[in-house]
């Protein structure tokens, strides 16, 4: 409509006055409802026209949406595992910090799979103890062994001699006898070495492994024990949290609640703009918007990142192919934009709707001498005709509460 008030100003309004003072055709009389489109066809067509070409500059060379907004990420609260919560520490919409504890499962399981890895390295450790004690008693069985041996190979030496010396004074059944006397002391002793060394490795290697396998349960099994205790991963503010001891939680099926977490300082918008616009769009673009939270403000603000994709043309894996006229609606280019000035939209609720324009600026290129006369022309009237989508967003500005809370029903 306000495109069509100025274009009349300066089509309609010069033919009626020609018509009115040229050809003493006045109104009401010459001209009248039933001959105005034909006594000012001129200024009407030129109107049409020139409204056409003005409305289609200004949306297209400074595009506006409505569909703006101040999003936000949820966590969701969820244990590592299933349980029945035993105790809560927290209400709901109640601000937690980081590390601040929620609400803990019952770990009856978990604490006594802790007590039952204790007492296995205790057993460890008491075979460790038992271990050294047996090596000591191996030890001495070697001197033992070692001392029946050596007497052994003694009275075999001594038997020789004599029968060296005498052959026949000791009969040849006595020798070999003692000969396997000495035979037998040999291998108890190497029995006493090979019991010494088994119990050496088993303490080196065996005992040792079996420590670490159960410091590791126990490790393993106190990690499960803190899983029980469910802790706030960030700081925010608890939604949906109505878990009362007695509960059944699941990770995949049931969660504890929602924690929406303390907004960034910069504050940020995500819009949607149409596709047509998008060789418009570019980062550092200068822009308004206006949100129904903060009613009669209009907050200066700069693109800082244009999506280079559209969600709409995503692809998933999946058994089935993919219907290309399933991606026929056409999607927006999302479009990030940070207050011009830090602070400006601290007064905004998370999730809040704003109207957002983007203004197309030529400065630097016009500051360009190669620039034709024409394009010259051309570039300064895109640039001028964005005060009609500023004075636009203005009027809506003004309009929104009333159109929300009157027109609304609301």
């Amino acid at each position: 409509m306000l495109e069509l008030f100025l274009c009349s100003m300066l089509t309609i309004l010069p033919d009626f006055l020609y018509r009115r003072f040229a050809q003493g055709k006045r109104l009401g009389h010459e001209i009248n409802l039933f001959t105005v489109w034909y006594e000012l066809r001129w200024g009407i067509t030129l109107c049409l026209i020139l409204t056409l070409s003005l409305i289609t500059t200004v949306f297209y060379f400074h595009p506006s949406t409505k569909a703006a907004s101040a999003v936000f990420r949820t966590v969701t609260i969820l244990p590592e595992t299933n349980g029945r919560v035993a105790e809560t520490f927290v209400e709901i919409n109640q601000r937690v910090t980081e590390g601040q504890q929620l609400f803990r499962l019952d770990s009856t399981a978990q604490e006594a799979a802790v007590e039952s890895a204790k007492r296995k390295i205790a057993e460890v450790e008491a075979g460790m103890i038992t271990a050294k004690s047996r090596l000591a008693e191996a030890e001495a069985r070697i001197v033992q062994a070692r001392g029946a041996f050596q007497q052994a190979e003694d009275e075999l030496q001594r038997r020789a001699e004599v029968q060296s010396r005498s052959p026949g004074s000791i009969a040849e059944a006595d020798v070999e006898r003692v000969r396997v006397q000495v035979q037998t002391a040999q291998g108890a002793v190497d029995a006493a070495l090979a019991s010494r060394e088994a119990i050496q490795s088993q303490i080196a290697f065996q005992l040792p492994a079996e420590k670490a396998s159960a410091e590791a349960a126990l490790h393993e099994a106190k990690v499960a024990l803190e899983k029980t205790l469910v802790v706030a991963g960030t700081d925010g503010m608890l939604q949906q949290f109505a878990l009362r001891p007695g509960d059944i939680v699941n990770p995949m099926l049931r969660p504890a609640g929602i924690l929406v977490p303390d907004r960034r300082a910069a504050g940020l918008l995500l819009a949607g703009f149409g596709q047509v616009e998008s060789q418009v769009i570019k980062e550092g673009m200068i822009g308004e918007v206006t949100c129904m939270a903060i009613p009669w403000n209009i907050i200066p603000v700069v693109v800082t990142e244009v999506q280079p994709v559209i969600a709409s043309g995503q692809v998933r894996p999946t058994d089935t192919l993919v219907d290309i006229q399933q991606m026929a609606r056409p999607g927006s280019i999302t479009v990030i934009m940070e207050p011009l000035y830090q602070g400006q939209l601290d007064a905004l609720p998370l999730g809040g709707n704003c109207i957002a324009n983007l203004y197309t600026s030529n400065h630097d290129r016009l500051q360009d001498p190669e620039v034709g006369a024409l394009s010259r022309l051309g570039l300064h009237l895109v640039d001028t005709v964005g005060l009609v989508h500023a004075l636009i967003l203005r009027m809506q500005a003004l309009l929104l509460p009333f159109k929300v809370l009157v027109f609304g029903g609301h």
